[in-house]
């Protein structure tokens, strides 16, 4: 599938409901090119092309694509909007061709049409609405990002050294557009148990399975005596566990895996610290994690969302909002409850809602002076 125009306008000449056809048509094209995490180049293509062809200057690293209002003043703070374009396959489930998109009333059916493509296309639309405004206060920095779905190293985290200083975000997530004023992080955790392998029929060997279950049993039952107000406790949960080559030998170790959901309220290490003093199996902790991540309420940004209607909620799942330093919302049209269903779907009516809150959230900032602004950056 192809866009079957290409409306060469700049920007400022495309009235905001013709602007508002062609992200639908791009999602379309998008939802129709495969993109799962690490093989996004077409998708990248897609969105690059789309912004060239409305006459903006993009940047491209491996599948990231991003750009720069016309305007960019280094002078100014600098927003960034950001969602990402790659998906996950498609589960077993499903019905229709995920990469058919087709339109049943409101509902554009299709994998990634709601993680995250009505997000990345009403952030997209809405960063050409203000491309060429020249009385902003601040500058618009839009990223278009790979493997947020595998949290991977070459998407967000890969050109957040080439976007420059940014002072705070907007990452597009469905959310029904409630805004994540607060994100848990993930820590996973390999964990063994130690025992002493033996004939099952004899009085031999240590079983590490009757060991493993103390250490499980604590994980499931420990609470954290630190609460987040935003995020509430630090949770923990056993979802793998391996033991055993067969039936009548003791096993002698018993692995499994722990997802630990953290919060603002400990760091990775103090987390880690407590585990490690109360269970006696030998605990890895994987080299990636996602850090927690929260803002203060009366942050312009968060008052601005508010101001147009935004609930504020602290968000269970994680996201690319993991990898920023900085001050930052998710907020984005769509359900997370529809992330990697079988016949994924966004309604039209919340893309078009998508870009009026994020057109009126900017807006809102453009009347902020330049230093109250600045006065939250760290």
């Amino acid at each position: 599938m192809h866009l079957q125009h290409e409306r060469l306008f700049k920007p400022e000449e495309q009235p905001d409901h013709l602007l508002f056809y062609d992200t639908i048509l791009l999602l379309k094209e998008l939802i129709a090119t495969p993109s799962f995490s690490g093989q996004e180049s077409f998708t990248a293509t897609l969105i690059q092309c789309f912004l060239q062809n409305r006459g903006v200057e993009t940047h491209r690293k491996l599948h990231n694509i991003w750009a720069f209002n016309h305007f960019y003043d280094p002078a100014k703070p600098t927003i960034l909007l950001n969602s990402h374009h790659d998906t996950v396959e498609p589960n077993s489930q499903y019905t229709n061709d995920p990469f058919q998109p087709f339109i049943i009333g409101d509902k554009l059916y299709g994998l990634g049409s709601n993680d995250a493509g009505g997000c990345l296309v009403s952030l997209l639309a809405t960063f050409l609405h203000f491309y060429n405004r020249d009385d902003l206060a601040y500058n618009l920095c839009y990223a278009a990002t790979a493997e947020e779905e595998t949290s991977g190293e070459n998407g967000l985290k890969l050109i957040l050294p080439d976007l420059g200083h940014l002072d705070f975000a907007i990452v597009g997530e469905p959310t029904l557009m409630n805004m994540a004023v607060a994100e848990r992080g993930l820590m996973v955790l390999d964990c063994k148990a130690t025992g002493k392998a033996g004939h099952a029929a004899r009085e031999e060997g240590d079983n590490a399975i009757y060991r493993s279950l103390k250490d499980i049993e604590w994980f499931s039952n420990f609470t954290f005596p630190k609460v987040s107000e935003t995020l509430g406790p630090v949770k923990m949960t056993v979802t793998m566990i391996n033991a055993g080559s067969q039936h009548n030998i003791v096993p002698g170790t018993c692995s499994f895996t722990v997802d630990v959901r953290t919060t603002d309220a400990y760091t990775r290490d103090e987390i880690l610290q407590i585990i490690r003093q109360h269970v006696t199996s030998f605990v890895t902790p994987r080299p990636f994690h996602l850090n927690s991540s929260v803002i203060d309420t009366t942050h312009p940004l968060v008052q601005a969302g508010m101001a147009m209607g935004c609930k504020t909620y602290g968000s269970p799942t994680t996201s690319d909002q993991a990898l920023l330093s900085i001050p930052s919302v998710k907020l984005g049209p769509g359900d997370s409850a529809r992330s990697h269903m079988s016949d994924e779907y966004i309604f039209i009516s919340e893309i078009q809602h998508g870009i009026k809150v994020y057109t009126g959230i900017l807006e809102m900032l453009v009347f902020y002076l330049i230093n109250k602004v600045e006065s939250f950056h760290n």
